[in-house]
């Protein structure tokens, strides 16, 4: 009965599009903080509905998602090889933990 006169005047809760979507995660490839993607998208459409956290859940996603399940050490490694870096490491004698790790740009390693 009250519902109708507490959501009056509300906006409504957005998604983003596609497009936008995309434009966030060029954005954070730019290290664009989310208060100015949110800034951004909201001058190109003054009636723009998605709020802050919307914004920062998406790049929080995106952030997460290029992991693909790996925690951090793995991530360092992935990483790493496809940069061309040159990674040492050692394990422990005892077990297969690992111990210490340096990870080295190809040119230090070849003076």
């Amino acid at each position: 009965m009250w519902l109708h006169i507490k959501l009056k005047g509300e906006q409504m809760a957005a998604r983003l599009t596609e497009e936008q979507l995309q434009q966030t995660e060029q954005f954070r490839k730019s290290h664009v903080p989310p208060r100015n993607i949110l800034q951004f998208f909201r001058e190109q459409d003054v009636g723009y509905a998605v709020s802050a956290q919307k914004i920062y859940n998406v790049v929080a996603k995106i952030k997460k998602n290029p992991m693909q399940g790996r925690n951090t050490v793995e991530e360092v490694l992935c990483l790493s090889a496809q940069r061309s870096y040159t990674v040492f490491y050692r394990n422990r004698e005892e077990s297969n933990v690992l111990s210490d790790i340096v990870v080295t740009y190809d040119i230090v390693c070849n003076d």
